[in-house]
This record gives structure tokens, sequence and C-alpha cells, in this order.
């Protein structure tokens, strides 16, 4: 017996069976949150090393087609062969970073351990000294006593906090250090997964872009490919020169420093350098704890290192950083902001580092679907004709 199937209801029962699934499934999902949670914990520690070397293969691939188009395009490497070439890439890009990675273990990390805990124990010190110094002042000020009082517990409320910041960073650091002890071998396995990534990452992209073009139609998969290639060009401008921003400006801060015999100059650099990966608030994120480090020690010269900071930061903002990151997002101050606040609330640090770049593709992928259907009516595209 031959069944005359209806095919626009046929369409609609598939759907149908796909919403009630899809309902199913995120009714138990959401019943069960906190064995959802775990359960996806399980699997990410799982594919965890998968994770490390994607992320490190990432990373590295912008110095390998450094090495491959700048370095073996010359006349002394002409004869080698592709695969040769490739080989000689990946042996200069891994050995860029075991080098990085030893001077920072011999050179920054001792000397960052160092001001760590020599901040820790003269901290109580500087406090007393700083303490004597508001009670002269307040003195010469001759205030009442109702205001004298109330200095003196907000004082004493900053003096408990920063006590207690600054005793926390040596558990801080000794749990930073435990954890990637313990993650050593996923670590480990992570730079050998990133090894074969980029040996054949040619490869992997045509077999990506195969599955891309068996699943869906010709016009579909141009548009996933096109996207793909703007996303990683956005999010690769971005991360790979914040990266190599962030380290000029630390090491300049360093040098400025130490023209200025700043106090824990090692300490300020790293934090100064590190926060300037976050957008828009790392330059603050940086100057504040640095600023209270140094009024400890000298009051003057926590002062000059806000001049020095604003001069560093103007540097960078209008010289270096457009130099290496190149033309802007195509995303306003606004957005800017925009992005850093929600995705900072929702994925934390994480989230203000990676939060530009994801809402600069957000933002172009709806710009283009907004200006499609704009044409499409016949209406001009560009913003200025609606003001």
């Amino acid at each position: 017996m031959k069944i005359n199937w209806n095919i626009k209801y046929t369409t609609i029962a598939i759907y149908s069976f796909i919403v009630v699934c899809c309902s199913i499934i995120f009714y138990l999902i959401t019943s069960e949150i906190n064995l959802f949670k775990i359960k996806v914990s399980k699997s990410i520690a799982t594919l965890q090393p998968f994770i490390i070397g994607f992320a490190i293969a990432y990373l590295l691939n912008f110095v390998l087609k450094f090495y491959e188009e700048k370095v073996l395009t010359l006349k002394l490497f002409k004869n080698f062969k592709p695969k040769s070439k490739r080989s000689l890439g990946l042996l200069f890009t891994y050995t860029t970073l075991v080098l990085l990675l030893y001077l920072f273990m011999n050179f920054v990390l001792p000397q960052l351990t160092a001001s760590v805990v020599g901040l820790a124990n003269d901290i109580p010190h500087y406090v007393n000294n700083v303490t004597k110094s508001l009670d002269n002042f307040t003195t010469r000020l001759d205030l009442r006593e109702e205001y004298l009082n109330l200095i003196v517990d907000k004082w004493n409320d900053f003096v408990n906090y920063i006590i207690k910041f600054v005793t926390n960073l040596i558990p801080m650091l000794g749990n930073l250090l435990k954890a990637i002890a313990s993650s050593i071998w996923n670590i480990v396995l992570g730079l050998i997964v990133s090894i074969y990534l980029l040996i054949d990452k040619e490869k992997f992209f045509a077999l990506s872009k195969k599955v891309t073009y068996s699943l869906f139609s010709k016009t579909y998969s141009d548009k996933i490919l096109e996207l793909t290639h703007r996303s990683n060009n956005i999010f690769g401008r971005f991360i790979s020169g914040k990266i190599l921003d962030s380290f000029i400006i630390g090491i300049l801060t360093f040098i400025v420093l130490t023209i200025f015999k700043m106090p824990y100059t090692i300490l300020v650099s790293f934090i100064v350098g590190i926060t300037n990966i976050i957008p828009f608030f790392g330059p603050f994120i940086g100057a504040v704890p640095s600023f209270f480090i140094i009024l400890f020690v000298s009051p003057i010269k926590a002062l000059w290192f806000l001049l020095i900071i604003l001069v560093i930061q103007q540097i960078d903002g209008n010289i270096i950083g457009p130099k290496i990151l190149g033309e802007s997002l195509g995303i306003s101050a606004f957005w800017i902001l925009f992005s850093l606040l929600v995705t900072g609330k929702i994925f934390g640090l994480m989230g203000m580092i990676i939060g530009v770049p994801l809402f600069a593709i957000i933002y172009s992928i709806v710009k283009d679907i907004v200006e499609s259907k704009l044409k499409q009516k016949g209406l001009p595209s560009e913003t200025s004709d609606y003001m």
C-alpha cells in the first residue's frame, strides 16, 4: 500500500517534532541544572588538552605565519620544499615560545615573587608612616571632632582593605602556581596537540570547508565561510595585537619607572602590562593598585606615577595601539563600553578580554542583515541618511 505524503504537512510535522524534542531537552536541563553543570565540567575536563592545544595553536599560528612569510621567504631558504619550510617554521616558533618562557621564569618571576613578598612584609611599616603623616596633617587643619573621626574611620577601613589585599597576594600566587602545576600534563598534551594542528592546519581548514559544503547549500556555505574568515580576522588581529601591545607597554613602563627610580618596578610594570590587555578599563584597572602600592612608599612618587602612566597611555592610544591593531574594529566607543560591561558581568575577566571582538562580530552580522533588508526595500543603507 502506497502512502501519499503531503509535503507541506510533513514539513510541519517534522518541525513540530524537533520543537517538542528541544523543549523536552531544555526542561530536563533546567530541572537538573546542577547535574548538567557537573556533566559539562567533566566533558570540558576530558577535552581540556584539546582546548589548550587549540588555544596554543591559534596564538602561535601568528608567529608561524611571521616566520613563513617574512623569514623563510629569504634566498637562504629558497630551495627548501614546503614540508621542510613548515618543519623549520615550527622549530623557530616553538623555540621562540621556549625562549620567552625561559626568560620569564628566570628573570621576571623571581623578581615578581620577591616584590610581592617584600610588599607584604613592608606594608605594616608603610601604613604606620602614612598614618603618622595623616595624623599630623589633620592636626594642622584643626578639624572638628566629628569630621576627624569620620576621616580616621575611613582611613582605617582603607588600611584594613589594603593589608587584606596584599596579604592575600602570596596565597593567590601560590594557588596560581599550584593550578598550573596540577595541569602540567594537560599543558604538555596541549603543546603536542598544537604541533599536530599547526603541521596540518591547511588540511583541517579544507576538511572543515568540505563538511560545510556537504551540509549546506553553496550560497549558505559561502556565507558561513565568509563569516568564519571575518571572525578569525577580527579575533586574530585583536587578540594577537593586544598581547603584543601589552608586552610593549609593560617593557616601556619598566624602562620609564626604572629611570625615575620608582619602587616595585617589576611588580608595577607587570600589573600595567597584564591589565592593558583589557580594552578601555585596562589602564585604570592597572593604575589604581599600582598607585596605592607606590603611595605607601612615597606620595610624591605616586603622583609622578599617575603622570607617567597618563603619558604612556596617550602614546599607546595614539601611536603604538593604532600601529599594531591597524584599523578600527568598526564599532564606536559606546558599543565598546557596552560590550565590556555586559560580557564582563557574564563571563568575568575573560569576557572583558574577548568581549570587544565578539561584539564586533555580532555587530557586523546584524549590520549586514539590516542593510540587506533595506536594499531589498529600495531604501538607503547609510545611517546618515536617516538623521
